[in-house]
């Protein structure tokens, strides 16, 4: 055969391989940083302190906001990532497993990582210098989120008061899965009325009905858009900071 055909012939498998090479790797290229670093640039937008307290007891404190395009208007709070900073002598190859709990804007960053979360990114010994570079290079790609087999819940907001105004906060939305919009059931009309979204995974509704409230979840995620209903999801006599199940489990 001769060489310029032998050439063309591997010029053809690369061309064929390249698409297949690109598609195997799901990581994004972004930036990172974390809350408090030393160049200023971690500055989250939390709305509400009611918030910011509830991320230190998800995943054991490893938590971070996000950016506007992966915080999709609330719709992206409660997604997991697994995040690994491109730094070899200093960061680690699993790299951090976060929750995204809160929207925030950094220096070109898409993460901004609770102190712990963006330590766990560096190998053993070496936190000190990944912290002292404020903001890094990272990798990342979105992973379900793991539960152990806790089924979506409902947390009431303390600024809730029955029957005159309820907020929900939405807890363990499992897999890869985005809650879009919440509705609860007026049964004097017999229609669904669709809640307020006040920040990430907090709705509210001004005057909801009496008794035991009906609410379903519209939810996008690997298998498509759909209406998830939980029945009785609230007593009639729910209080503020209680927590719910759903009896609705997301994988």
């Amino acid at each position: 055969m001769k060489k310029s055909h032998v050439l063309l012939s591997l010029l053809v498998q690369v061309i064929v391989l390249l698409p297949l090479l690109c598609l195997s790797d799901d990581f994004v290229s972004s930036r990172a940083t974390y809350y408090g670093s030393p160049d200023c640039k971690g500055n989250p937008r939390t709305r509400s302190m009611w918030v910011w307290k509830l991320g230190r007891d998800i995943n054991d404190g490893e938590v971070s906001g996000v950016s506007s395009r992966l915080w999709k208007n609330g719709a992206g709070c409660g997604a997991c990532y697994q995040v690994r900073c491109k730094i070899p002598p200093h960061c680690n190859e699993e790299g951090v497993y976060v929750v995204a709990t809160d929207y925030g804007e950094g220096d070109g960053t898409d993460f901004i990582f609770s102190p712990k979360a963006y330590g766990s990114m560096a190998r053993p010994g070496t936190e000190f210098q990944l912290y002292s570079f404020g903001v890094v290079d990272v990798e990342y790609q979105r992973v379900p989120c793991r539960y152990g087999g806790y089924n979506l819940v409902y947390k009431i907001h303390e600024k809730s008061y029955n029957p005159h105004h309820l907020a929900i906060l939405i807890l363990y939305v499992g897999g890869v899965n985005d809650i879009l919009a919440v509705e609860v059931w007026q049964e004097d009309c017999k229609e669904w009325k669709r809640m307020r979204r006040v920040f990430g995974a907090v709705h509210d509704y001004q005057n909801p009905p009496r008794g035991t409230l009906s609410l379903r979840f519209l939810v996008y995620g690997s298998a498509g858009l759909n209406w998830v209903e939980s029945q009785n999801a609230l007593p009639a006599d729910w209080t503020a900071g209680a927590t719910y199940n759903s009896n609705i489990l997301l994988s």
